[in-house]
């Protein structure tokens, strides 16, 4: 939180107009506080080059993708993106109308991810395990993460999933990897997640 003393820190190699300056105290202000405003994570991760922005303000949400996923479309989802060699390292969201408005109305975060994990995120033939939900709050707004693997005869899938309400919808994404390939691929997939967000309403 900003403080008297933060606030009056001008100069000093940071951008900022000099006291001595000839320039109104809200607009001292509004610059100062700008700069000690946390970055968006979309734009962090985007900024380094292995990462694309999705932004899709009338849908009124944001995230990233890793760069060279390409999109397709799949009936059910609003956006997919994915690995054209890795089949199983994509990223989707989905969003369906709800009543509902806060994601903690559902239920708490294990119990609720449980039951997307079983009867929608894996097919009925999947075993599934539920390895860890948590809530996180980003803006004043709840959003439940959770982590989990969806064991097929063939492979195994480890995912991750962000889930959210807002706007009168259930905002759900979700990314993964292949078992084998969990090691290499969680950071990039975390990042996706973390960097989910809601941008506006509409």
């Amino acid at each position: 939180m900003a403080t008297a003393t933060s606030l009056s820190l001008h100069g000093h190699g940071l951008g900022l107009p000099s006291p001595t300056a000839k320039t109104p105290a809200r607009r001292l202000l509004s610059v100062t506080v700008r700069a000690m405003a946390p970055p968006n994570p979309s734009k962090v991760a985007a900024a380094d080059g292995k990462f694309m922005p999705v932004i899709d303000r009338k849908a009124g949400y944001s995230f990233v993708y890793p760069f060279g996923w390409q999109e397709v479309s799949v009936q059910g989802q609003d956006k997919v993106y994915k690995d054209v060699i890795e089949l199983l390292e994509s990223v989707s969201i989905n969003m369906i109308p709800t009543t509902k408005e806060d994601i903690r109305d559902l239920g708490p975060p294990d119990q609720v991810a449980e039951a997307l994990v079983r009867k929608v995120l894996s097919p009925p033939t999947q075993k599934t395990k539920l390895i860890e939900a948590k809530e996180t709050d980003i803006d004043g707004r709840a959003y439940y993460t959770f982590e989990f693997t969806a064991q097929a005869p063939n492979f195994t899938r480890h995912a991750l999933g962000t889930i959210t309400i807002a706007n009168g919808k259930f905002y759900t994404l979700a990314t993964g990897a292949s078992e084998r390939r969990w090691d290499k691929m969680k950071d990039r997939l975390h990042t996706i997640v973390d960097s989910f967000k809601i941008e506006t309403k509409v």
